[in-house]
């Protein structure tokens, strides 16, 4: 069924609204990217801090390895933070995290204690074959990770102090530049060799020998806490900007997608509106000649001399 001007109207008066939305959206994506990224930045001294304090600790009390030993448990249970998304527009998101994480997690011995921040990760590791220990709601802001953090602390000690598991990995997704993101994976506990290796070529900024206060051991408990918290509060972070860049990403393409159809609506309705034009200019032509040629014939009209 052929167009007419007014459903033409109607469609690129649609599809202009759909553009308005679409704008709207990718603004409250750039900003919600914006907010989320000075969230990571704002961490960056404190989490220089903790891992300073970390490396006197260890330096401190000797081996790395022996501090290592004594947090690992008997057990060979694994717990793991898959961090997902539970709004749509963001593509294969939780698609690619999920992937990646059920295949990391397979090649890990041992059983399996996963906690999925997201309704939409926990429907995909579950049909992955994973019998999830928790579920988490996204955070919707920055205000509403801390309290989230504050959760997966509490369940995650005191399953690990039960022996439940011995090892805690967090999945997610960092936000990077060609491809907007990419899935990552971390180990937390226990903290591994190459973190120490990393930590190790710190220097102390000062010349002073640093000292712990009350006890080597217990300011070591509370580092490493500090250091659970910094660790999960980035990845939530950056994954909640990885969403909203796919989000963006998304909106853009859309954007692109019906500025063609406009410029296609509108094509389309000024050829009509033109085609239009040019029948009533023949019907109006058609029936001053058909006029013409009556008065012609009736005698209104006498032949004229030259």
């Amino acid at each position: 069924m052929s167009d007419t001007l007014e459903s033409l109207h109607r469609k690129i008066n649609g599809a202009g609204d759909l553009e308005s939305v679409v704008r709207t959206m990718k603004v409250l994506a750039a900003s919600n990217i914006l907010q989320y990224e000075r969230a990571v930045s704002s961490l960056n001294d404190y989490y220089l801090t903790i891992e300073l304090g970390l490396l006197a600790c260890f330096r401190k009390t000797g081996e790395f390895a022996a501090t290592e030993k004594k947090w690992k448990q008997e057990t060979n249970a694994v717990g793991a933070v898959v961090f997902g998304s539970d709004q749509g527009l963001v593509g294969q998101f939780n698609d690619v995290l999920s992937t990646y994480a059920g295949d990391t997690l397979k090649n890990l011995p041992g059983e399996k204690q996963i906690w999925a921040v997201g309704e939409r990760m926990q429907t995909r590791l579950e049909d992955a074959g994973f019998a999830l220990a928790g579920l988490y709601a996204v955070p919707n802001s920055v205000n509403t990770i801390t309290p989230l953090i504050g959760q997966i602390l509490l369940e995650s000690e005191a399953r690990r102090e039960k022996g439940e598991f011995s090892q805690l990995y967090i999945f997610y997704n960092r936000p990077k530049p060609q491809t907007i993101y990419e899935p990552v994976v971390q180990r937390l506990l226990p903290l591994d060799e190459k973190w120490y290796d990393r930590v190790a070529q710190l220097k102390w900024p000062t010349y002073k020998i640093p000292e712990a206060m009350n006890g080597v051991e217990s300011v070591l408990h509370g580092l490493i806490r500090q250091y659970l918290f910094i660790s999960l509060f980035r990845a939530c972070a950056e994954s909640l900007a990885s969403e909203n860049a796919s989000r963006l990403a998304a909106m853009q393409r859309a954007e692109k997608n019906i500025d063609e159809l406009l410029d296609d609506l509108n094509r389309a309705f000024h050829r009509l509106r033109q085609s239009t034009i040019d029948e009533e200019l023949f019907d109006v032509i058609s029936g001053s000649e058909a006029l013409t040629d009556h008065k012609e014939s009736s005698g209104k009209f006498p032949d004229r001399k030259l």
